[in-house]
């Protein structure tokens, strides 16, 4: 089967940093499906694990966390899919990626795709669906339709998590919902989600927030940069507040949040599925309710741009952009020659 993958890790404007390549079929466990990939999207992971991780010994490394296919075979297990079905999920960071035509993924962290979006639109939101909403439902705590009188801060919210963060954010909880943007495309991306209003992280959160008329916020998904904002965070959170973190922050002091008794959650959404944890059905469930909520036009896909056939050159171009640091949406790739 034709796929993407590398050798070593290199920087992206080396031509072998992701290259075509044949690979054989995967062999299906107990609880896989095989999907035929019809359309995949780009996530910062796949940038970071292909900068810094080296594949095995004389092996080749196949990245790739959002996916959306035809199911083509099935395991001995499965039981809740069948032949023929669009499937779209997120995959698992323990096991080959998506970027290949054929693709093994256990059947507990897979749902239908929505049927109102083609593939490429579909493929924009199964990662980033499953951890903004693992991050506000379950590390952040807040109920269904809960949230009354609070403010949740999204720092970039016109990333691939925040863009859908906001949208569930509105349309699950009663929270007013402040988000960070820096440039003016990106301001109104926020807004036009469903944003409350957008203050710039280019400039110190506590000084947006003020004129905003908020003294402080009951809670922070910070999803980018978060180093650079600590301060301002652990500032701008009212005493007891919650901070909910996914990228990564080495050497992190947590003694800051002392003095507030400010919580910190991390989320990490291959939790559930590195560690098969008795729950890690709860993935598929949870996409299953996107998907019902796309088609009923609640909400919206977040792709921002198309880089066409899934091969080397077009993942290149895609994971130079998500490097920049000015990605806004999803990229999406789809098709394979």
């Amino acid at each position: 089967m034709k796929a993407i993958a590398y050798r070593q890790p290199l920087a992206i404007n080396n031509p072998l940093s992701l290259e075509d390549v044949e690979l054989p079929s995967p062999a299906l466990q107990a609880r896989d499906l095989l999907v035929r990939v019809k359309a995949i999207s780009v996530n910062p992971v796949d940038t970071k694990l292909r900068a810094s991780t080296a594949p095995a010994e004389g092996q080749m490394k196949v990245l790739g966390w959002d996916a959306v296919g035809i199911v083509e075979a099935v395991g001995s297990a499965v039981t809740k899919f069948k032949l023929g079905q669009r499937v779209y999920y997120a995959g698992s960071i323990t096991r080959p990626g998506a970027n290949s035509e054929l693709h093994a993924v256990d059947e507990r962290i897979v749902a239908l795709a929505p049927n109102s979006l083609n593939d490429a639109q579909a493929a924009a939101l199964p990662l980033t669906s499953i951890t903004a909403y693992e991050l506000l439902f379950e590390r952040l705590g807040v109920a269904k339709n809960g949230g009354a009188g609070q403010t949740l801060l999204v720092i970039g919210g016109a990333g691939g998590v925040g863009s859908i963060l906001i949208q569930l954010a509105r349309q699950l909880t009663q929270l007013r919902v402040i988000a960070t943007a820096s440039r003016p495309e990106t301001r109104q991306w926020c807004l036009d989600l469903g944003a409350h209003a957008v203050i710039d992280h280019a400039q110190a959160l506590t000084a947006g927030l003020t004129a905003l008329g908020i003294d402080a916020v009951d809670m922070v998904a910070s999803l980018t940069q978060t180093p650079q904002h600590y301060a301002q965070i652990i500032e701008s959170l009212k005493p007891q507040g919650h901070l909910a973190v996914i990228d990564s922050m080495d050497g992190l002091d947590v003694m800051p949040l002392k003095a507030k008794s400010i919580a910190l959650h991390w989320e990490m959404m291959f939790t559930r599925s590195m560690f098969e944890t008795p729950d890690m059905d709860e993935q598929g469930k949870l996409l299953a309710e996107v998907a019902a909520m796309v088609d009923q036009g609640r909400i919206r896909t977040t792709v921002n741009a198309n880089f066409g056939t899934i091969n080397a050159a077009n993942l290149r171009r895609a994971h130079a952009l998500i490097e920049s640091g000015k990605a806004q949406g999803k990229v999406v790739l789809e098709g394979f020659n």
